[in-house]
Order: C-alpha cells, then sequence, then structure tokens
C-alpha cells in the first residue's frame, strides 16, 4: 500500500498576513548622520564613556586588591607597591582627572562600609 505524504497545511489553514495602512514604503535602515558640531560633543562624550568603563573594569578586577575605603589612585599606587602590575593607562587617566570625585572614587564609594 502506497502512503500519502502529506504536508502541514493539510492540517492548518494557510493565513495571509493582512496588509495595514496599504503599501510600505521600504526605509532606509541607517540613520541620518548628525550635523557636524554634534559630532564633536558626541566624540568627547565616548571618550569620557570609554574612560570611565576602563575604570569600572579596574574596580572590578580583584587581582589588585579591594578597592572599598580607598581612591582608585591609592589602590593602583598599593596594587604596584606589591607587584600586581596594574594597568599604566589608569593611573595615567587619574593623574589627568584627579579633581573629578566620579574618577577618583572606586566604584563601591557610594555604598557605606
Amino acid at each position: 500500500m502506497a502512503t500519502k505524504h502529506r504536508l502541514i497545511t493539510d492540517s492548518f489553514k494557510v493565513m495571509k498576513e493582512a496588509r495595514r495602512g496599504g503599501k510600505r514604503e521600504k526605509q532606509d535602515p541607517t540613520p541620518p548622520a548628525p550635523p557636524p558640531h554634534q559630532e564633536a560633543e558626541n566624540n568627547s562624550d565616548t571618550s569620557s564613556d570609554k574612560e570611565q568603563v576602563a575604570l569600572r573594569q579596574f574596580d572590578l578586577d580583584w587581582r589588585f586588591g579591594p578597592c572599598t575605603g580607598i581612591s582608585r589612585l591609592e589602590r593602583w599606587k598599593r596594587a604596584q607597591l606589591h607587584g600586581l602590575d596594574p594597568p599604566k593607562e589608569i593611573r595615567e587617566l587619574l593623574m589627568h582627572t584627579n579633581t573629578h570625585p566620579q574618577y577618583n572614587q572606586s566604584l563601591w564609594s557610594d555604598y557605606p562600609l
């Protein structure tokens, strides 16, 4: 006896998607370029964001010891003193931004000890 091959459409009704509002125009997937004066602002924001990310990664890296109760620069110096080889880029960044509290204090400085 020959077996009849069944299709999934034999059991389920084929549904067509309803069009909403007629034909849709194709949209360009790329956003428009920002004006030139905004690009300079965005570059400074992204460099600041990259710096903050690097500092957070330094805070979360337990190879350099605990980071609560001391500044990032003190932690960097302590790690250097103990031969843990902390990143030199972090020290340079901390030396250039030593007046900003968001750069000086660790990620956990807002939490009480």
